[in-house]
């Protein structure tokens, strides 16, 4: 029976067959969806989702790489109410802006490292991308060098979905959909050494060689022609690809050398993943601009910014009206959620955790897994984990193919009790900063019996 108006289901299939008839996911199968059904969460706790058959789930994908400071924050519930009573919308048009929005900016300026003084806001890390390329056009337009237009970005990079950000991305999938990239959008070869890496060669060796490709991209364009280079510290969603030491530094050799703007992606790695507040402080990165989301607000309410130097700034501000804006920029309830979720981190010590307490310790757990047959190659940094699985992990030999064994994975450590996400056979985790060295614990032996089960699916154990 389909609910009224004025009533809601309360079993699992109900609300299955209303999700199948009416709601579109994104990245999934729809055919898998209809098969199997979705899976409804209906409430969460700490570190752990509640599904509507009352099962108790370890989120260690942290909702989408987001939930920094856990569910059921009631500091942050209350945050947005009161704002909500006190001005539940207005734009930063007509020369306004509310008051969360102002202090949300200088607290900002005053957090990030570096001359990062001033924030455009918008509501997902999709649309501070796509923000990023008008404004980075825009910037060489102003300063009289019209030509460089083009972005230059890497291989399994993730910039987000809109067309402008899923060029910058680099995914064919992705690319296939909507005749992508469009003009103006290259990709170069990330510092991936275990599926990139030659036979002979160091992580070190790998990321010297992908800098170079960087280099190589830039001479074969022309640099009077290249805009930016685009690059989160560490890539996430395209399997949380770790770059040597060595790698940053040329990079941003590369880029000073050849007047080209560089940008961090910190969506992911912003707001404390890495063990700093910042995945630019983790690899000494000095950026001319940045973009920020899903940890400023851990993930309670849609909310990202573009940060740009007083340099980036100076220029743009010469040029009049700024023809960009959404309707949501700078919403005044998400940004009275961020400025308390920004207070709590604080006050509460959690960037300082993970970098001396629960990330090393993660790091050390997980990496138990490589003793694992079906494991190639563990690696992350603070509470970053990537967990690649390899038909041989002497020869780095990949499955072919990709992306089948990941997904049976997925499956089974659902099945285990604990949310990881699979992008192509890494499987990834991302968990609420907030959690303990108990819940790790619990993490990773959930982990083991997960690719156990997937191993012996495969023959392997």
């Amino acid at each position: 029976m389909t609910p009224t108006a004025n009533t809601a289901p309360t079993d699992t299939a109900t609300w299955q067959d209303i999700d199948r008839r009416h709601h579109v996911h994104p990245f999934i199968d729809p055919r898998i969806l209809a098969e199997k059904g979705t899976r409804v969460i209906v409430g969460a706790d700490g570190r752990h989702l509640v599904d509507s058959d009352g099962r108790r789930i370890l989120d260690a994908m942290g909702g989408l790489w987001c939930v920094n400071l856990g569910y059921g924050r009631e500091e942050l519930a209350r945050a947005a109410y009161d704002q909500m009573v006190a001005l539940p919308y207005y734009n930063t048009f007509f020369r306004s802006a509310p008051p969360p929005t102002i202090e949300l900016a200088r607290v900002l300026a005053d957090l990030i490292p570096g001359d990062m003084a001033h924030a455009f806001f918008s509501s997902s890390g999709s649309e501070a991308n796509d923000t990023i390329v008008r404004l980075v056009r825009r910037y060489w337009d102003l300063k009289g060098q019209p030509a460089k237009k083009t972005f230059i970005s890497r291989t399994y990079a993730y910039h987000g979905s809109t067309m402008a950000a899923a060029s910058l991305g680099g995914f064919e999938a992705m690319h296939a959909v909507g005749d992508l990239p469009l003009p103006g959008f290259e990709h170069v070869m990330p510092p991936y050494w275990f599926a990139m890496g030659r036979a002979d060669e160091t992580p070190e060796e790998t990321g010297a060689r992908a800098a170079r490709a960087l280099e190589k991209k830039i001479a074969e364009l022309g640099a009077d022609r290249v805009a930016a280079f685009i690059g989160e510290p560490v890539i996430g969603a395209g399997g949380v690809i770790v770059p040597p030491d060595n790698y940053w530094p040329e990079i941003q050799r590369i880029c000073r050398e050849n007047d080209i703007l560089l940008v961090c992606d910190e969506v992911i790695t912003g707001f404390g993943r890495t063990g700093e507040w910042f995945g630019s402080q983790k690899f000494g990165i000095e950026p001319d601009l940045m973009t920020i989301a899903k940890g400023l607000t851990s993930g309670y309410l849609p909310m990202s910014a573009v940060l740009m130097t007083g340099a980036v700034f100076d220029v743009l501000s010469e040029g009049g009206v700024l023809p960009h804006g959404y309707t949501y920029s700078g919403h005044p309830v998400a940004a009275a959620v961020a400025l308390e979720n920004i207070r709590l981190m604080k006050e509460e010590g959690v960037v300082e955790r993970v970098k001396e307490d629960t990330g090393p310790y993660f790091q050390a757990r997980i990496r138990e897994l490589n003793d694992h047959p079906l494991v190639g190659e563990v690696r992350g940094v603070g509470l970053l984990g990537g967990i690649e699985l390899s038909k041989n992990k002497t020869t780095r030999e990949l499955f072919d193919p990709v992306g089948q064994v990941g997904a049976l994975c997925h499956e089974h450590l659902y099945a285990e009790g604990v949310v990881f996400r699979a992008m192509r056979d890494v499987v990834c985790a991302s968990p609420p900063l907030t959690i303990t060295r108990a819940e790790i614990d619990e993490l990773v032996t959930m982990a083991r019996a997960g690719i156990d089960r997937t191993a012996r699916d495969l023959g392997m154990m």
